[in-house]
């Protein structure tokens, strides 16, 4: 990085600004003084020709006035002078002296963002004195600090988590790979089995590369082309992949659908209703039960999927809209990516939006996703 030539410092810029202003208000008074001094020095009438003594020297009276005045302003100019210089000295060292103390905090604050690295993210500066501006930038800091810590763990936590998902399908992969290559009699049947299991897990593999990019997009790049889309409409395209599956699992399905007009992204919008939709199916009991609902109010528009399923602990709820959460626990499903509410979560936020998440008594969960209704 090139190095920036910087001018003074702020201490620095400070004191001597302080300095200035006392300077020129005390040339100011001494000027002004020193015309006090001319026009206030008058003498007594004297007769003509009468001589005075006036510091060890004579002086005839027409001349007193003048020479009184120019002792008065010499003198003047003698103490005033030593008083401004003590005084412009003095202020320079007390405003040199109070800026470093009041800049003291700022200094703690540059020192700490120099040390800092994402394997320092600990340190706080905990400033501690009045609360004043100086005080609440300190604050603000370590606030913007304990911020970025947790992104940096939740960061770390996800790359942890998708690297343990990616490595899964491909450590698949290179053992059937292996196992295969290394039996010599290896026939076209044992070849096929192997090919559909490889191809099995790089299905799994890139579902889980489009789920991140997806969420990726959802979270950084924001949303796509913003249409009118009806829920009832999104809901039926994502019923429609999943309709065999439910059948197969014997699920009794109930669809209660109004007109629920929103504003945004049709792909997103359909990817949220797909996600809870695979998530109602995959996650619930065989012959179980599955009940969706969309409904339009005067600001907002509605979407309620409930199904019955393993039972879920209702402190542990909001944990489901984390990466790689599956039915409350992590990483151990065999099915999906993990990233389904969590992509739902991301999507509904992009659309100004809100979901949330309850148990079903019994087994199960409802979630339900408010939306901005179409104007």
């Amino acid at each position: 990085m090139t190095d920036i030539r910087r001018g003074p410092g702020l201490r620095a810029r400070i004191t001597l600004l302080a300095t200035g202003l006392v300077a020129v208000v005390a040339a100011l008074l001494l000027w002004l003084a020193w015309i006090l001094a001319g026009d206030s020095a008058n003498a007594p009438s004297l007769p003509d020709g009468t001589t005075v003594v006036v510091g060890g020297t004579r002086v005839k009276a027409e001349d007193l006035n003048e020479v009184l005045r120019d002792t008065a302003r010499f003198r003047l100019l003698v103490g005033g002078s030593i008083a401004f210089v003590c005084v412009v000295g003095a202020t320079a060292l007390l405003a040199w002296t109070l800026t470093g103390r009041v800049l003291k905090p700022l200094r703690d604050v540059t020192g700490t963002a120099r040390r800092l690295s994402a394997e320092s993210l600990g340190e706080r500066i905990a400033l501690r004195g009045p609360r004043d501006e100086v005080a609440e930038l300190a604050d603000t800091f370590d606030a913007m600090l304990d911020r970025l810590q947790a992104t940096f763990s939740a960061q770390r936590q996800f790359v942890a988590n998708a690297s343990h998902e990616l490595r899964t399908p491909l450590s698949v992969i290179r053992t059937e790979l292996d196992v295969t290559l290394s039996d010599p009699n290896a026939d076209a049947d044992e070849l096929r089995r192997m090919a559909g299991v490889v191809r099995d897990a790089t299905l799994r593999a890139g579902q889980l590369v489009d789920a991140l990019l997806l969420l990726a997009r959802t979270d950084g790049m924001g949303l796509g082309p913003v249409e009118r889309v009806d829920l009832t409409t999104v809901v039926g395209s994502a019923w429609q992949a999943v309709r065999s599956e439910a059948e197969q699992r014997h699920l009794r399905t109930s669809f209660s659908c109004a007109p629920a007009p929103s504003a945004g992204d049709p792909a997103l919008l359909e990817r949220v209703a797909g996600n809870l939709l695979e998530n109602a199916v995959r996650h619930n009991v065989d012959g179980g039960w599955l009940d969706v609902q969309t409904a339009a109010g005067p600001s907002w528009v509605v979407l309620r999927v409930s199904s019955s399923g393993t039972a879920v602990d209702p402190e542990r709820v909001e944990e489901l809209f984390e990466s790689f959460r599956r039915g409350g626990v992590d990483r151990t499903a065999h099915s999906g990516t993990g990233l389904g509410l969590a992509i739902v979560r991301a999507v509904v936020r992009a659309h100004h939006g809100t979901v949330a998440a309850e148990a079903v008594p019994g087994g199960g969960l409802t979630v339900t996703v408010h939306l901005p209704a179409a104007h």
